[in-house]
C-alpha cells in the first residue's frame, strides 16, 4: 500500500517533466536556431522535477488558499505561460501572473469543467493590446472520482503541448490532494483508535487506582502522596492531546507509573523484571503502543488468577530495529480466540488493546511489523514487537512542560 501512492505520484511528475522540458527546449531552439541535444533536456527535466518537489509539500496540506498560492508560484515558471490559477470548486484560491482581469472568464469555464470533469480550452478576447493572455486551458482536479477544483493555465497563443502539460500537471496536483486526503484519514483513524484506548483506560483503571490511593491516606499519607503524583503523571501522559508518536523512554516511564499504581493495589503478588538496552530508549514508537499490552498482562496475570504474577519487559537493539518483548505467566488464551480478537470477530470490546496496537503498528510500519503473539490456555502470553529505529515520518513529539497543557 505504501508504495502505490508514491508510484502514482511519480508517474505524472515524470510525464509532465518530459512535456514541459520539451517545450522549454523547443523555445530555446526556436530562439537561436540551434539543436542543443540531450544536455539541455536533462537540465530542464531536473529543474522541472526539483520545482515540482518544492510545490508538493504545500499541496499535502490540502486545497487551501495558502497551499494554492505557494504551489502556483512554483509551478507557473515551468509552463513558461502568462498566468496560472488554482480553484476549489469555482472559487479562485490563487492566481500567479498577469491577466487577473480575465479571472471571471476563466471561472465560467471552470464551472463547465466541474460539471463535465473534462479539460476545456477557450479563447480570451481582450481590448488591451499589451495583455499577454489570449487563450486558456482548464483541467479538473480529481480525487476519488470527485472534481474538487481546477487548474487554470493562460497564455499567448494556441498550443497543444500547453494543454497536454496542463492536464498532466493537474493530474499531479490531484495526486498530491489525494495523498493529503489519505493523511487526514490516517490521522483521524489513529486519533479515533487512541480515543478508544483512553476510553478503556479511564473507567476501569482510574477507579481502582484512586481506591488504592485512598486506602493509604490514613495509614501512610506519604505513600498516598507519592502514588497520587504517579497517578497525575500517568494520566497526563495517557490523555495528552498532541503527537502520534513518543519515545520508547517515555512509554516505559508511563508503564513504570502504571505498574507502581498496580502494586499499590496488589502488593507482593506482582513481580516485574525489566531489561532495557539504553541505545533503544530514544527510538520513536506509536503513542500508547506498549501500555495496553502491559495492562493486558496485568489483567490476565493478576485479575484473573489467584497466583503471583510475573511480568517481564525487555527491549533490545537489533541493528536497524528495536525488539520489545512483554511476557507474563497469566491464564493465556486459546490461539483461535486470539485470532478472532485480532480480527475483531470476538465482539467490539474484546481485546481492544491488542487489536488496536496491532492495527496501528501495521498502519505505520507495514504488515511485517504487526504483533507476534505466542500463547495458550494456562501458558501465559508472550508479545513481541519489532519497530524500525528510523522511519520517514515517524518522529516523537517532545512532551509539553508545565502550565497544565496535556
Amino acid at each position: 500500500m505504501n508504495g502505490l501512492p508514491l508510484l502514482a505520484a511519480a508517474t505524472p511528475v515524470v510525464f509532465a517533466a518530459g512535456l514541459i522540458a520539451g517545450r522549454l527546449l523547443a523555445r530555446r531552439t526556436d530562439r537561436d536556431g540551434t539543436d542543443h541535444g540531450g544536455r539541455p533536456v536533462e537540465r530542464a527535466t531536473f529543474h522541472t522535477l526539483h520545482t515540482a518537489s518544492a510545490a508538493a509539500p504545500p499541496l499535502r496540506a490540502g486545497l487551501t488558499e495558502d497551499a494554492a498560492r505557494k504551489a502556483v508560484r512554483r509551478l507557473r515558471p515551468l509552463f513558461g505561460t502568462a498566468a496560472l490559477g488554482l480553484t476549489a470548486e469555482d472559487r479562485l484560491l490563487a492566481w500567479d501572473g498577469p491577466g487577473r482581469h480575465h479571472a471571471d472568464t476563466a471561472l465560467e469555464r471552470v464551472r463547465h469543467v466541474l460539471e463535465s470533469g473534462r479539460t476545456e480550452t477557450f479563447t480570451v478576447r481582450c481590448p488591451d493590446p499589451d495583455c499577454p493572455v489570449r487563450r486558456g486551458a482548464v483541467a479538473p482536479l480529481t480525487v476519488d472520482g470527485r472534481v474538487l477544483g481546477a487548474l487554470v493555465e493562460l497564455g499567448a497563443g494556441e498550443s497543444a503541448s500547453a494543454v497536454r502539460a496542463t492536464e498532466e500537471v493537474a493530474r499531479w496536483v490531484s495526486v498530491q490532494l489525494e495523498l493529503a486526503e489519505l493523511d487526514r484519514t490516517r490521522t483521524g483513524l489513529i486519533e479515533a483508535e487512541i480515543r478508544a484506548l483512553r476510553a478503556q483506560i479511564s473507567p476501569h483503571f482510574i477507579y481502582n487506582s484512586l481506591a488504592a490511593i485512598a486506602s493509604f491516606v490514613r495509614t501512610d499519607p506519604e505513600r498516598a502522596r507519592e502514588l497520587l503524583l504517579e497517578f497525575a503523571d500517568f494520566t497526563r501522559y495517557s490523555f495528552r492531546r498532541h503527537g502520534e508518536f513518543t519515545t520508547l523512554a517515555e512509554e516505559l516511564r508511563s508503564i513504570e507509573q502504571f505498574l507502581e499504581l498496580v502494586r499499590a493495589r496488589f502488593g507482593q503478588r506482582l513481580q516485574v523484571t525489566l531489561q532495557i538496552a539504553p541505545e533503544v530508549l530514544p527510538v520513536a514508537v506509536p503513542f500508547l503502543c506498549l501500555q495496553p499490552l502491559v495492562e493486558n498482562a496485568v489483567k490476565h496475570g493478576l485479575e484473573e488468577s489467584a497466583e503471583r504474577s510475573r511480568i517481564g519487559i525487555t527491549a533490545q537493539d537489533e541493528g536497524a530495529t528495536a525488539r520489545i518483548v512483554i511476557e507474563d505467566n497469566g491464564v493465556g488464551m486459546e490461539p483461535d480466540r486470539l485470532r478472532r480478537v485480532l480480527h475483531g470477530e470476538d465482539g467490539p470490546s474484546a481485546g481492544i488493546g491488542l487489536r488496536n496496537v496491532d492495527e496501528r503498528l501495521r498502519q505505520v510500519y507495514g504488515d511485517d511489523y504487526g504483533l507476534v503473539i505466542a500463547t495458550g490456555v494456562g501458558a501465559g502470553m508472550k508479545i513481541t514487537i519489532r519497530v524500525p529505529k528510523y522511519r520517514t515520518g515517524v518522529h516523537s513529539t517532545p512532551p509539553r512542560t508545565a502550565s497544565g497543557n496535556a
